[in-house]
């Protein structure tokens, strides 16, 4: 029952994640959309008068909607201002605490690589939060920098710098934690921008408004800049919410590689539509993301190492044997891995049919990326790799 409820709750989490982080990014992506689309109000009219600085007209959901920019603020506040905050707390909050869960309480398991580099339990949590905290105060610092004044260089300095961190978490964690700990570093950076950086300086607006003073237009430009830099980084954070589930990005000799190339076509594309809202078909951006999606898709390709030749006759037995040995304590009803609280990915093998049902899956895993296990914890070899992969080819039968 105590296993069953840490699943639960790690359902419940995981699902609030994505609830808050679709809301966040919806946010994040109208308001860009928003800002990119505002036209300035006519001379004269009654908009240029109260100092409006853009608006545009739109129709959803059967009604108009005139919305409004003004270039500091407006003369008078409103009574009500909606805030968007909760969505970006939210998602972060969530996200730290299915990190925690999936991968700091199961850090034998799901973060030691023994091939990458032997650590302790403790040591491979540290480097993963160590990473997170990291990130932010170096971002943070960059933006205050000189640098900070000049976009397109930030942009570029801050790109190579988490190219370095996938680079170094990809040295030191299985690769799949690597991914997802570049990822919570992001994330960490895009909730920091918010909590400290954009609600910080809009509250301060308000106050002076509120004090009869004239808000401080800096406040207003850093919270710009802060909310376009999360933009840019939505498509990255969401590839790596769902590599988990292809191996061949993550298990690839070079996966940080493989994250930077997928990273890079998503800012490209992403970029293609903030111009595209300005109103300038900068075609040359998607064409850009194409062909980086186009060389990963060709790195990544099955390139099955060599494997030593089987001795002796291939068999159901012989296989179900080397599973039982390498495989069963992560993949059966009740795992015996230290960490390991329920069958990694829904899938059991501790049954010949469950051995037969899995055999393609099995054979992508274990000889194609060999991913599995994981950090060859169980210590499968070569020669046993080959036994399932003859197996395999020869039509996974349950012949004996």
């Amino acid at each position: 029952m105590d296993t069953h409820l840490i699943e639960f709750a790690g359902l419940l989490v995981r699902w609030l994640h994505v609830i808050a982080g679709i809301a966040w990014i919806g946010s994040s992506f109208y308001f860009i959309w928003l800002d990119n689309s505002l036209e300035p109000p006519p001379p004269g009219s009654d908009a240029a008068k109260k100092g409006v600085f853009g608006e545009l007209w739109a129709v959803h959901g059967g009604g108009f909607y005139n919305p409004q920019k003004y270039a500091v603020a407006p003369a008078t506040l409103p009574e009500r201002l909606h805030w968007f905050k909760w969505e970006a707390y939210t998602t972060w909050l969530s996200g730290t605490a299915l990190l925690v869960l999936v991968y700091w309480l199961r850090a034998q398991a799901l973060m030691i690589d023994p091939n990458v580099m032997p650590l302790a339990p403790w040591q491979a949590v540290a480097i993963g939060a160590a990473s997170m905290v990291g990130s932010w105060a170096i971002y943070d610092l960059l933006c205050k920098s000189p640098l900070g004044k000049r976009d397109g260089l930030l942009g570029l300095v801050i790109f190579v710098l988490l190219s370095l961190l996938a680079w170094g978490l990809s040295r030191t964690l299985g690769g799949r934690a690597a991914f997802i700990h570049v990822g919570a570093a992001i994330g960490s950076i895009m909730a920091g921008n918010v909590y400290y950086v954009i609600i910080p300086g809009q509250k301060r607006m308000v106050a002076a408004m509120r004090a009869g003073q004239t808000p401080d237009p800096m406040d207003g430009k850093r919270g710009k800049q802060r909310s376009v830099h999360n933009n840019y980084f939505t498509l990255p954070v969401l590839f790596i919410m769902v590599s988990n589930h292809y191996a061949y990005t993550y298990a690839h000799p070079h996966n940080w590689a493989v994250l930077v190339l997928i990273a890079a076509a998503g800012v490209s594309i992403r970029h293609f539509f903030n111009r595209k809202h300005k109103g300038v078909h900068a075609w040359q951006y998607p064409a850009l993301g194409a062909v980086l999606l186009g060389i990963t898709a060709w790195w990544t390709a099955p390139r099955i190492q060599p494997l030593p030749p089987v001795q002796g006759e291939v068999t159901f037995n012989r296989v179900r044997a080397i599973v039982g040995q390498r495989c069963v304590q992560c993949h059966s009803p009740q795992p015996t891995f230290p960490g390991i609280t329920a069958p990694q990915a829904g899938v059991l093998l501790h049954t010949p049919d469950g051995i037969v049902q899995s055999a393609q899956r099995m054979y992508q895993q274990v000889v194609v990326t060999r991913i599995m296990p994981l950090g060859n914890v169980t210590n499968i070899t070569d020669e046993e790799r080959a036994v399932i992969a003859a197996w395999v080819k020869s039509g996974a039968q349950m012949t004996p």
